[in-house]
């Protein structure tokens, strides 16, 4: 989770947001939340314990664990997730904390791993100017941030360097992109893209995907603009 805070100080330049408030009746936003397990779900990856807290009860999401009812657990590095859609589970949470089980051995580095957990690699150096993507729907970094609105929900191609990368974070891998366009000062430099395909820093790719606005992933953080489930080309 500190990695995952870290992105974000996944891209503090496109991140945007006052505090997610918790639903009443559960615990703030922090890194730890206690309780006893009354339910336990499984999913591919991911075990769901329904938690009874001091504060009330609250569902929580960790890596694949071995966890029995009636134990008392502890989840760290817990973040708030409101509205929360597990594929798996063809179910909505409303709210629900994803974090790391204590005591329980961390998967290796590019593994799943705690949802958020996941360490970011990036790459150094000043921006390169980067020839923009060919074909339709083909724009630059800052064309996209700045036109955000109008391009909401449409197909978009964008080359760039990726400048960090996180992998395994809910499922997908997590990467920045820079062409050269745009301005770090208002961080149209940058654009944020999630893709299920590997890749690593300091590599120029071009992606595909679909643009997506005023995404709000709780506990704060919220992008303004990003490319989701996006396919990468080199």
């Amino acid at each position: 989770m500190k990695a995952w805070l870290a992105i974000c100080a996944m891209t503090a330049a496109t991140w945007v947001g006052a505090a997610e408030k918790p639903a009443a009746g559960t615990p703030a936003p922090g890194v730890v939340v206690k309780g006893e397990v009354l339910e336990v779900l499984e999913a591919p990856g991911f075990t769901y314990l329904r938690l009874k807290t001091a504060e009330g009860e609250v569902w929580a999401s960790v890596p694949k664990a071995q966890v029995a009812s009636g134990a008392k657990v502890t989840i760290l590095n817990a973040m708030v997730m409101k509205d929360f859609k597990s594929k798996s589970l063809n179910r909505t949470f409303a709210v629900i904390y994803l974090g790391e089980l204590a005591g329980a051995p961390r998967a290796a580095p590019g593994g799943m791993g705690n949802p958020h957990g996941a360490a970011a690699t990036t790459a150094s150096g000043p921006d390169e100017r980067i020839a923009k993507a060919k074909g339709a729907n083909a724009l630059t970094v800052a064309e996209i941030v700045t036109g955000a609105a109008a391009l909401k929900g449409k197909p978009v191609r964008v080359r760039g360097k990726i400048v960090k990368y996180n992998a395994g974070i809910m499922g997908k891998n997590w990467v920045h992109l820079r062409d050269g366009s745009g301005s770090a000062t208002d961080g149209t430099n940058d654009i944020l893209v999630t893709t299920l395909s590997a890749a690593k820093p300091g590599e120029v790719v071009t992606a595909q995907g679909v643009v997506r606005t005023d995404m709000d992933f709780g506990a704060g953080y919220a992008y303004k603009v990003l490319i989701e489930d996006a396919t990468l080309q080199r």
